[in-house]
């Protein structure tokens, strides 16, 4: 981890974790190129994730490339807010883990 994501983090790990609304997110991949922590993967999204989407988001999908952010590493975020900010879909919360 850099000294420049140690100064903006603002929690120690398992404490907060991003959340990715599929209903918003293309797969842009900004979140995966500002996270510090190495938290996101885009690939392509499960089936059930994209059955529970609604018929103009799973178009938009489609045009998209099918491909999602998940957070496999969601249990390393240091709740920064770098990916909140970079994507440009708006589709990336913060939320205390449960």
């Amino acid at each position: 981890m850099s000294d420049t994501s140690a100064s903006t983090c603002k929690q120690a790990p398992g404490v907060i974790a991003p959340v990715v609304n599929f209903n918003r997110c293309e797969g842009k991949a900004d979140c995966t190129v500002v996270c510090p922590e190495d938290v996101f993967e885009i690939r392509r999204i499960d089936t059930e994730d994209y059955q529970r989407l609604g018929p103009l988001q799973k178009f938009k999908l489609r045009v998209h490339g099918m491909k999602v952010a998940y957070t496999p590493n969601a249990d390393a975020c240091r709740a920064c807010g770098l990916c909140v900010t970079a994507c440009p879909e708006r589709a990336i919360t913060l939320a205390r883990m449960s």
